[in-house]
């Protein structure tokens, strides 16, 4: 009688614990490692002092069937709810709706800064930019500069890091394709009920009421339960490779020393870059190279506790305002009730970093106050408001797409096949693909099926093919990492991405 393979798997956040999920339901032998104390990756449920936050903000909703059927078969209906889907943007005192809608947009603006940003639009057209070959240009000769530079520029350059100059066209033309100022005029006079075929429209999503990691508090108990193992604050140190080729072993490290653990199979949501970093025998030095060559974009949440008046409406809004650098501020009360306290909301204010830089290293109480100042001066909390703050740091939270990257990743996947073929990257740093939570979980559900059933699955083409985040392909054939993500300029070896000047 032929016996399961054994497959341990790196990492126990929504890829890993998909596809520890999917095999133990099959009664495969399965063995998870986490770094953290905390199931989830960046999908998790941070609780401090009985408040929860929701790292990132995670709608659930999908446009692939078999992902929301494992959402529902991990999590009982009764653990989700039914939330309003609702966005804006924040600039100069005032909320507009996201995405733009035309009406709105001129009563905030005003009849003569409406006037000016219309004339500024119409003279694009007229005279478009000269060079559209980065977001500025492109953006600006789609919308006019003076729509462009209130409600793109700010918030762009703070996500990426850098001037909204040095980020192509091509993920402008990918990114708000939807977005044009006679799509907005359409979408405010003729409104759709509940739109789906573009995702930033849609109107409800469901959420897990005690937010996303309660999923994957769930899936780590059906998967000890069929008989799985998750370990955490475990660091996978070493992926052994046979001479005549494949994985063999990990070695994972934690407070009691390295232990050595055979395995069959290897499911990889380390950062790919890692990954190719610990193998033994190492990579040949291109490999490394390649690995060496991908950088990352890190993340922090500061969390205030104000009352509840204070909150909104919105599951976040985007922060365009210059002069403040938080980029996107969450209320947890608008995601669940369950999240927060009578009485009280909690306000996520998100900063995207780089690990390491002034905001990454600064101590928490001086994060905090620091958030506190920049809600007071957003006129979004009065003075006195806020009672606590707690601050949460997520490192290598979005894979960064320079220069080049393409080309390091096909040296490394080319490699990986190769010499150990039994090793599946999957997931958002796993593969270094700006995926989202549900194509995270399918890379790890069709690798479940290569493994137990042969299957050739081609993991790569998850968030390419699909029908998803935006309209159906227009033919081009231009796909890139299918949602949307800038490819960066390569910076210098050893330097660091820089806050852009204000």
């Amino acid at each position: 009688m032929a016996t399961t393979p054994h497959t341990v798997i790196i990492g126990a956040g929504p890829a890993g614990l998909t596809a520890a999920y999917a095999l133990t339901k099959r009664n495969a032998s399965v063995q998870v490692f986490e770094a953290d104390d905390v199931v989830g990756g960046i999908s998790r449920t941070v609780e401090r002092d009985g408040w929860r936050f929701d790292i990132g903000g995670h709608r659930f909703f999908t446009k692939v069937s078999s992902v929301e059927a494992l959402w529902h078969e991990i999590l009982p209906d009764s653990d989700f709810l039914l939330r309003p889907r609702m966005s804006r943007i924040y600039y100069d005192g005032k909320l507009f709706d996201y995405p733009l809608k035309a009406g709105n947009a001129l009563r905030n603006l005003g009849v003569f800064e409406a006037v000016l940003c219309v004339g500024s639009y119409a003279w694009a057209r007229i005279s478009p930019p000269k060079d559209q070959s980065h977001f500025e240009g492109w953006t600006s000769a789609r919308f006019g500069k003076r729509l462009y530079t209130k409600f793109f520029k700010t918030y762009t350059e703070k996500l990426w890091g850098m001037p909204a100059t040095e980020l192509q066209a091509a993920w402008a033309a990918q990114r708000i394709k939807n977005l044009s100022l006679s799509s907005a005029v359409v979408n405010a006079l003729m409104p759709k009920r509940n739109q789906k075929d573009i995702t930033s429209l849609i109107e409800e999503f469901q959420y897990p009421k005690f937010g996303p990691g309660m999923m994957w508090e769930r899936a780590t108990e059906h998967v000890t339960k069929a008989g799985g193992t998750v370990t955490m604050r475990s660091w996978a140190t070493a992926v052994h490779r046979a001479e005549d080729g494949g994985a063999v072993a990990v070695t994972v490290t934690d407070a009691d020393g390295a232990h050595r653990h055979d395995a069959d199979h290897v499911v990889s949501t380390m950062p790919l870059s890692q990954l190719v970093q610990i193998m033994d025998p190492p990579a040949p030095p291109e490999v490394l190279a390649a690995a060496d060559a991908l950088r990352y974009r890190d993340f922090l949440t500061i969390a205030l506790v104000v009352p509840a008046e204070a909150g909104f409406p919105d599951n976040w809004i985007y922060v365009h305002t210059p002069g403040v650098r938080v980029g996107r501020i969450q209320n947890f009360g608008s995601w669940s009730p369950y999240l927060v306290r009578d009485g009280f909301t909690c306000l996520g204010l998100e900063y995207f970093v780089n690990e390491g830089d002034d905001l990454w290293e600064m101590a928490d109480d001086d994060l905090i106050k620091l958030g506190t100042e920049e809600l007071e001066r957003l006129r979004l909390v009065t003075p006195g408001a806020v009672s606590i703050g707690y601050v949460v740091r997520m490192p290598k939270a979005y894979p960064v797409y320079d220069e080049g990257y393409e080309d390091a990743i096909g040296t490394i996947r080319g490699w990986l096949a190769e010499a150990v073929p039994n090793v599946y990257p999957v997931g958002r740093n796993g593969m270094h693909r700006y995926n989202n939570q549900d194509h995270s979980m399918l890379t790890a559900m069709l690798t479940a099926e290569n493994i137990l059933d042969g299957t050739t699955h081609d993991v790569w083409q998850v968030n390419v093919e699909e029908e998803y985040h935006e309209e159906k392909d227009s033919g081009s054939g231009n796909h890139g990492t299918g949602r949307s993500a800038p490819v960066l300029p390569k910076q210098p070896k050893g330097s660091r991405t820089t806050e852009p000047t204000r």
